[in-house]
């Protein structure tokens, strides 16, 4: 019995100076992280503490100084590295490092660095998007800015949708591009995208009307003009004239009319007031026709006059 007390002794003893060790192997994994650290060698420091942490974990309630030591560092670190790429112009890798830090702090309860990382992380995709747009690289923009207008749709006051919506019309997604410009619009950038919403109903329209889809020339400006999105002057023209060609004068007036007062210093303003009283003419509004005769003269449209003459006899 005595031989097996003295082995049972030895063990403990053997195991208390293996904890021992191991203590210190981790207090000094730790410091060289911190000495890493200092030196600004953050990748190296990181590595370090994380081993440090791994083998403080090990140790139970021995290690739990160094654990919490390392807990508290190790996404201060990571945050640290997402700011140096964030410098350097690598926006995307940034807002990566900005996401596991913020994934590591939220691990580790480190809350300061999870409420800095968690706005860097929308801010780095933005700073990248904007990058690549000035570079003309619009499909790496649309990446970006997506990945943006994912984690906050109102970014920036609707820029980030906005720019985003530009990106994806420029590579030809023009169904994405709707999608980006409501949403721009829908957080504080009305006008802009509005704009742009409009301009995209111009070319659909143009295509339509090429293509001989009178209706659906006037039924895509029709619902563009009920939201508001109309900002060039022509898309009425279009819709004008895709309804003469449907016979349809009352229209074709309606939108000839909406023309000439959106734009009354269009060069073509005396062609189409004269257009417009013809129209009227033809349905037999003496006061009309001769109401916009007059506007065609006052632009200096020459044959305008000649009608004037006519219906005041």
């Amino acid at each position: 019995m005595k031989k097996v007390f003295l082995a049972l002794a030895a063990i403990i003893m053997s195991a208390a100076f293996v904890s021992a060790q191991d203590l210190a192997t981790a207090t000094e994994t730790y410091n060289n992280g911190a000495s890493q650290l200092a030196e600004g060698d953050r990748a190296a420091a990181l590595a370090s503490f994380q081993d440090a942490l791994k083998a403080a974990e090990a140790l139970g309630d021995e290690g739990a100084e160094i654990v919490a030591n390392c807990k508290n560092v190790i996404p201060a670190v990571i945050l640290s590295m997402g700011k140096e790429l964030y410098n350097n112009k690598d926006f995307n890798a940034a807002a990566e490092k900005f996401q596991e830090a913020m994934n590591v702090a939220k691990e580790y309860e480190a809350v300061d660095v999870e409420l800095e990382a968690e706005p860097l992380i929308p801010a780095s995709y933005f700073s990248a998007g904007r990058a690549a747009i000035q570079a003309k690289d619009m499909a790496a923009a649309a990446e970006s800015l997506k990945k943006t207008v994912e984690i906050d749709p109102g970014y920036s006051n609707g820029n980030a949708a906005l720019y985003l919506g530009q990106a994806l019309n420029s590579t030809g997604d023009v169904e994405g591009a709707k999608e980006a410009f409501n949403i721009a619009l829908a957080n504080g950038q009305e006008d802009n995208a509005k704009k742009q919403l409009g301009n995209i109903v111009l070319k659909e329209a143009q295509a339509a009307l090429k293509d001989g889809k009178n209706a659906d020339v006037v039924a895509m400006i029709s619902k563009a003009d009920e939201d508001g999105m109309i900002t060039n002057a022509a898309a009425y023209q279009l819709a004008a004239s895709a309804s003469q060609k449907l016979n349809k004068t009352a229209d074709a007036i309606k939108y000839y009319e909406k023309f000439l007062e959106a734009d009354p210093k269009n060069k073509n303003f005396g062609a189409i007031a004269y257009t417009v009283g013809a129209l009227y003419q033809g349905q037999n509004n003496k006061a009309k026709a001769l109401e916009f005769y007059k506007k065609a003269v006052s632009a200096g449209y020459a044959d305008a006059q000649k009608m004037v003459d006519a219906l005041n006899k």
